[in-house]
């Protein structure tokens, strides 16, 4: 394929339907905005610009876009129907040429394949206008395909102006379309707004180009779920759904095992390698997965790196971390952002660690909470360990170095360091450094008076 068009995004819509003051284009379909699904598409594909129509709401669309550079957004300043929008792009488009590639943003299933599949006939032909069509069992709401005799496209017809007959048709617009830059303006140009809608259709381009004898071309997509239109939170659901179905059936397709695959949620941008299981409920975003890991159920990550053979425990929360090989997490667990743990290493039931380093072999077993801490190889952490770390202005850097034990119920006070290899004994709260081989007592001591409860139960 030598085309290379422009490519304008139309994503100016409200979206009353959705019942929302955030903008259509912003609802989220597996873990990312509508918008930025399409974005992708428009980066994946040959393009000689990529540019989005924004209205209402558009400061925040225009925000959420901030990470795709070379994105240029152009403003419908009202809502007056697709041509409307397509004018916004025109004071650049039409001192281009070539071609333009008109995308909706709402339509986020659509496959590079299939846009791909379209710019070559586009090409091949010659075509002054393309446009996808599919055919629906229920296409309420659509506009109808109108074709000739010869089965030639001849126009479309939107549903609010079609007749009782044109509404049987089951072949509809998809809303998808690649242009000649001349010929769309051309024909912008003299479209009116005189229909039950009052709106301006890029619809009705198609028309006027056929009166023009310009030819346009009917490209037919099989698979109507590319062609889904979101306008309401029922088709947010059942778009999310498909897009959830083909991302799960490409992991297994290369080796991932899903357990309860219709429970599991992976988005786009995730990397798992083969020889990988996951259990139901769990739920991934923007991480990377090596082979031989093992993600029990009900688990989320976020951002995370997981190394060859590591383990998360059920009901474990990863976030913006990384797991080396053969570590295990959880049950019930949460990783913080920052936090990086090294091979071998053994974070346990409802223990919470927080930018904080666990080299090689070192372990906290259950109960504790580590935060802004460097815990060296082979340390042990007890039950109910601490790190105090905030005075309540300034956080404080703990470090533990190797070999380290330190005993049940015992706190740290930072800024602190325990030198390697010491014994910190339980319930001792730490609050100087100390130099390596210490051991470390840090209690209350102890009163024993025999006999004594027996008299003070006797008085309760």
């Amino acid at each position: 394929m030598n085309l290379s068009p422009h490519i304008l995004i139309l994503a100016a819509g409200q979206g009353k339907r959705m019942k929302s003051e955030l903008p259509k284009v912003l609802h989220e379909v597996l873990f990312q905005p509508m918008i930025h699904h399409v974005l992708d598409l428009a980066f994946a594909i040959p393009h000689s610009s990529v540019s989005v129509v924004i209205g209402h709401g558009g400061n925040e669309v225009k925000k959420s876009c901030e990470r795709y550079s070379n994105v240029q957004f152009f403003e419908q300043k009202e809502q007056r129907g697709t041509a409307d929008a397509v004018k916004a792009g025109q004071g650049f488009l039409e001192n281009q040429t070539g071609h333009v590639l008109v995308l909706s943003g709402d339509v986020i299933l659509l496959r590079k394949k299939s846009v791909e599949k379209l710019l070559n006939l586009h090409e091949s032909e010659k075509a002054a206008c393309s446009l996808v069509t599919t055919l629906l069992n229920n296409p309420t709401g659509y506009g109808r395909i109108l074709r000739n005799e010869k089965c030639q496209v001849v126009g479309i017809r939107e549903e609010a102006d079609s007749s009782d007959q044109e509404k049987k048709i089951t072949e509809i617009n998809a809303g998808i379309y690649c242009f000649e830059i001349g010929a769309l303006f051309n024909s912008l140009s003299k479209i009116s707004n005189q229909n039950r809608q009052g709106e301006f259709y890029l619809t009705d381009v198609i028309e006027l180009l056929v009166q023009q004898n310009a030819k346009v071309i009917g490209v037919p997509f099989e698979d109507s779920e590319e062609t889904l239109g979101i306008n309401d939170r029922i088709a947010l659901a059942e778009a999310e759904k498909v897009l959830q179905k083909r991302v799960n059936r490409f992991h297994m397709e290369n080796g991932v095992t899903l357990q309860g695959a219709d429970n599991i949620w992976i988005d786009t941008k995730t990397e798992i390698a083969s020889d990988v299981t996951i259990e139901s409920g769990v739920r991934i975003r923007k991480s990377k997965i090596a082979s031989h890991c093992r993600i029990e159920a009900n688990s989320r990550i976020e951002r995370s790196s997981l190394h060859m053979g590591a383990k998360i425990r059920q009901g474990t929360v990863i976030d913006e971390s990384t797991m080396g090989e053969k570590t295990t997490v959880g049950p019930y667990a949460h990783l913080r952002p920052g936090s990086q743990l090294g091979c071998d290493v053994k974070i346990g039931n409802f223990v919470e660690v927080k930018k904080s380093t666990f080299k090689d072999g070192a372990k906290a077993s259950h109960l504790s909470y580590i935060g802004d801490a460097e815990i060296g190889k082979e340390v042990n952490l007890g039950c109910g360990f601490i790190t105090c770390n905030y005075d309540g202005v300034t956080k404080h850097k703990t470090v533990i170095e190797d070999g380290v034990f330190v005993g049940s119920d015992s706190q740290m006070v930072a800024p602190v360091t325990l030198g390697a290899r010491s014994y910190v004994a339980s319930g001792t709260t730490v609050t100087k450094s100390t130099p390596p081989e210490s051991l470390v007592i840090g209690r209350v001591k102890q009163v024993t008076k025999p006999g004594y409860a027996k008299k003070f139960l006797k008085k309760t």
